[in-house]
């Protein structure tokens, strides 16, 4: 293993990587990362989650969006490990696209998210990825996106 691959995060050195806090994040575990090229992380998804009570409340589906952001944010982490840095109150990762995004079976308590995310490139500062969030090994939404760290101060 060289210093590029982990090959293992617990939330504690995920809320290190990420500047969201609870109820937002929507990453409990990396399961592997190599710098400038990949991650795979976990989400699981409980029923617990605060928007499933008026998220079709008799029916309970991760709205799409969120599987998006539980991408976005698998990605910020890939992201942080990359540059060597953390989050700080000077910055935020924002989006700034998603294209291709589609939506293939619902996801429901009681399912685990596996977040895979790829760094398709980086120029003048904007972070291009392509992503697939996996359910039991199949494909439940995928979609290519793009974020830029912005200075706030």
């Amino acid at each position: 293993m060289t210093d590029k691959a982990v090959t293992h995060m617990d939330i504690h050195e995920i809320l290190d990587h990420l500047p969201h806090r609870y109820p937002f994040v929507l990453v409990d575990r990396v399961l592997s990362l190599e710098v400038e090229k990949t991650i795979t992380a976990v989400k699981n998804v409980t029923i617990n989650e605060p928007f499933f009570p008026g998220h079709f409340p008799y029916h309970p589906v991760m709205p799409g969006v969120l599987i998006i952001e539980a991408m976005a944010q698998a990605a910020a982490i890939l992201s942080f490990k990359t540059m060597k840095a953390k989050p700080s109150a000077d910055s935020v990762y924002y989006f700034a696209g998603i294209d291709k995004a589609r939506f293939k079976k619902p996801v429901s308590p009681g399912d685990q998210l596996i977040l895979i995310v790829n760094i398709d490139r980086i120029l003048r500062g904007i972070w291009k990825y392509s992503g697939q969030a996996l359910v039991d090994g199949e494909v439940v939404a995928e979609a290519e996106f793009m974020c830029i760290l912005k200075a706030i101060k």
